[in-house]
């Protein structure tokens, strides 16, 4: 089965609680569409562009599917619902219950109305690539050239201050959603 990253991130309560308890239900909900092969620990980040709002819970899984994209992006959408999310009624980049995005889909390359992969913006992200690179590192990244660990080590140099702002939490939720 192909391998798909998927980018997780939270920082308002949901139906399932806290965003810790969101991202740990979330994983949960992604293993009835495939098998979750990887998760990076969980991380505290600091909002990108709109930062009047509470701080983020990131992290990244690989999932093993056979989901299409379009058809997995589908799926990821109502999960989000699922967990409260109203992408009509939200500020872009603003507070979310839950934020589920693909960064990459085997070795894709798309690009359709709602979907590209690789995701577009994903080298301009520590909170997508520290989370990326611990579980991922030497991969790839289609069309770039580069492995996560490149892109990551040139997001240090130019913007040191946004993976700074990263920070690995321990969460006993989180870690639980890892083993089961």
């Amino acid at each position: 089965m192909p391998t798909v990253y998927i980018a997780l991130g939270a920082n308002l309560p949901s139906p399932a609680g806290p965003p810790a308890a969101t991202l740990a239900a979330a994983v949960q909900r992604l293993g009835s569409l495939g098998n979750v092969k990887q998760q990076s620990s969980v991380y505290r980040t600091e909002p990108v562009g709109f930062a009047d709002q509470p701080l983020f819970l990131n992290a990244v899984v690989a999932l093993e599917t056979d989901l299409e994209p379009r058809t997995l992006l589908n799926k990821l959408l109502t999960i989000e619902k699922e967990f409260g999310r109203d992408r009509s009624a939200g500020i872009p980049n603003g507070p979310r219950t839950l934020d589920l995005d693909i960064l990459l889909s085997g070795g894709i390359e798309l690009n359709e109305p709602g979907l590209e992969l690789p995701h577009p913006r994903m080298s301009e992200r520590g909170f997508v690539l520290v989370p990326f690179a611990e579980i991922a590192p030497h991969l790839l990244i289609p069309g770039s050239g580069k492995t996560v660990a490149e892109l990551l080590h040139t997001l240090q140099t130019t913007r040191k201050g946004d993976i700074d702002a990263v920070v690995p939490i321990k969460n006993e939720m989180w870690r639980s959603a890892a083993h089961s």
